[in-house]
């Protein structure tokens, strides 16, 4: 079987789960549950039990409900909403297994929060990206993976190695599977211009960009103009990560204005709010939400118009390898 947003094939993603490191272990957090299960199924192993109580004074308080002295485990989180409580609670997961002798730790983050201040770009503010880095290695990480950062100098963060996935390729395939004519690929800001250009080259379409400008640090960017042309187009939108949806909202109006037809959303990363669905349900102009489920959506926020691609047999090829010492980057030819 092929692994979904890789080039590369396996006959069966439970076999010889071995390694010098023990036997595996699979553990999922409050926020990770659905997606924990998916990847435990692709590697044919149940995920590890454990206790989470949160007392009256909101201390998380959490109990190993199995041993893991000698293994190797893999610690399943994301940071999606509440963004502190699941941040804290894989923090002192990530202390119980150090203190229960585990033989290694891997945290499996699908999303990094904090991941937009990765740099001191005004005077007396933080770095907080590298201090959310710093805190998993401090609570005892050896190893991290995670999906799509931000910003890629974000690994540089980290002491410790870390693998570094991306979707493009199984939002890329899917796409290219729905053999869309006549279309263009529309970065949302000139920061994603370059990615912008690799979905272009893998799609054999050509590329425009949306330039904007954000005014009196308004939540919602003015919209300049479209360098290059989307009249009589269809348009693939792309971008890293989705929250408020006003970068969106702008996009799609200018686009719209300057004559494109059906438009399309591709994303990683959906950290939606009420707001954002409120604009993405008036929003009557985009064909298909496209997204990972590297944050597990509400069942009030699926839209009938939204395709959730998993990104559990990716994680699991991943796991697996790095448990085995295997290579990551042949799955992307790298």
């Amino acid at each position: 079987m092929k692994i979904p947003g890789t080039k590369y094939e396996v006959n069966q993603l439970g076999d010889n789960l071995t390694s010098n490191f023990g036997a595996i272990k699979l553990f999922c957090g409050s926020a990770a549950q659905e997606l924990g299960r998916e990847i435990g199924d692709y590697l044919g192993i149940k995920p590890g039990a454990y206790e989470r109580t949160i007392f009256s004074n909101e201390n998380i308080f959490i109990r190993l409900q199995e041993s893991v002295r000698g293994q190797d485990v893999y610690l399943v989180q994301t940071m999606s909403s509440p963004v502190h409580d699941n941040f804290m609670e894989m923090l002192i997961m990530i202390d119980a297994l150090k203190r229960d002798s585990a033989w290694r730790i891997n945290v499996v983050i699908p999303y990094l929060s904090y991941g937009r201040s990765d740099k001191k770009d005004q005077p007396r503010v933080p770095i907080s990206a590298r201090l959310v880095a710093n805190m998993i290695e401090a609570a005892g990480a050896d190893r991290y993976i995670t999906i799509d950062l931000h910003a890629g100098q974000i690994q540089g963060f980290f002491n410790i190695p870390g693998d570094v996935l991306t979707a493009f390729y199984l939002l890329s395939d899917y796409v290219r599977s729905k053999n869309i004519p006549d279309l263009t690929v529309v970065s949302t800001d000139l920061g994603y211009a370059k990615q912008a250009r690799n979905w272009g080259q893998r799609l054999n379409c050509p590329v425009a960009l949306v330039e904007k400008r954000r005014v009196d640090n308004a939540e919602r960017p003015e919209v300049m103009s479209i360098i290059g042309s989307v009249e009589g187009r269809n348009v693939l939108l792309v971008d890293d990560e989705v929250n408020t949806g006003g970068s969106v909202l702008n996009a799609v109006n200018v686009l719209k204005q300057n004559g494109a037809k059906k438009i399309y959303l591709a994303f990683t990363h959906g950290f939606f709010t009420e707001k954002t669905i409120t604009r993405f349900k008036d929003l009557d102009d985009i064909e298909e939400i496209i997204l990972t489920n590297t944050i597990i959506q509400p069942e009030k926020y699926r839209l009938p118009n939204m395709t959730v691609l998993s990104v559990a047999p990716l994680l699991a090829e991943v796991i697996k390898r790095a448990h085995q010492g295997r290579s990551v980057g042949e799955l992307f030819d790298e």
